[in-house]
């Protein structure tokens, strides 16, 4: 079957109205091929802003969430509350929410399935730090994310797997066409052996880490990459250029 390519701008922690405003204008006015879906990660403070400008046929998502719908939680934002600002998807266990504010695997996991509980799409990334890929366990520590993640899901059309090696967020390094079509390759076939065939061929696994402008064509053209999770480059125009990579 073959799976819409997916295209996902994470904003991070990053611009005010007016430049996200000017970056919204330019999506807006962009030609963007009706065979991508695309899907624009805002500062939860500007969830409302996002969704109230950008064109309806681009979705919004948040960056995070809480695992359960409302309480004594000061500084989180439930699934709930997404979904009140007309939002329909959210980012987690992006590799910062790990690294830098120490989220575990148990706690992502919960919050994976809460967010599909409430109705989100989730956006849900894994990947390897330098050292482990060094250490030649990318494998290892891929799947037992994958694993969590997987534990937590009944419904897999409303997944996308996001694999970022943690190495190539941020530095400008990124991962050879080579190194991420192995890296899916395997994930595909992880989820063939512990979850089905068939989701196995309609989950999109997208890449992130460092995706740009030049980098994109080669890597969209990978069997197994069906589309990215881009930080830097989605505040940028160029970001539709990575949206119509397989245009």
């Amino acid at each position: 079957m073959t799976r819409k390519f997916f295209v996902g701008g994470n904003w991070k922690m990053n611009g005010d109205k007016k430049s996200l405003g000017e970056l919204i204008n330019t999506l807006n006015s962009a030609k963007i091929s009706g065979d991508v879906e695309v899907v624009c990660g805002a500062p939860s403070i500007y969830l409302d802003f996002a969704r109230s400008k950008l064109d309806a046929k681009i979705g919004v998502a948040a960056q995070n969430c809480y695992k359960v719908a409302k309480g004594a939680f000061t500084g989180e934002i439930s699934p709930a509350m997404i979904k009140d600002c007309g939002v329909g998807w959210v980012i987690l266990g992006h590799s910062e929410r790990r690294h830098v504010f120490g989220e575990s695997d148990e706690l992502i996991g919960q919050k994976v399935a809460h967010a599909l509980e409430s109705g989100l799409g989730v956006i849900a990334c894994i990947g390897e730090k330098l050292d482990e890929r060094e250490a030649g366990i990318t494998e290892k520590v891929v799947f037992e994310q994958t694993k969590v993640i997987a534990d937590n899901v009944k419904d897999w059309s409303k997944v996308v797997l996001a694999y970022e090696p943690v190495w190539a967020i941020g530095t400008g390094k990124t991962a050879s066409p080579q190194q991420a079509q192995e890296v899916h390759d395997k994930l595909r076939q992880w989820i063939k052996a512990n979850v089905s065939e068939a989701v196995a061929s309609s989950v999109r696994i997208i890449y992130g880490g460092s995706v740009t402008g030049a980098t994109c064509k080669e890597l969209a053209s990978q069997k197994d990459v069906d589309g990215f999770l881009v930080g830097g480059a989605s505040l940028k125009p160029e970001f539709v250029e990575i949206i119509n990579a397989k245009a």
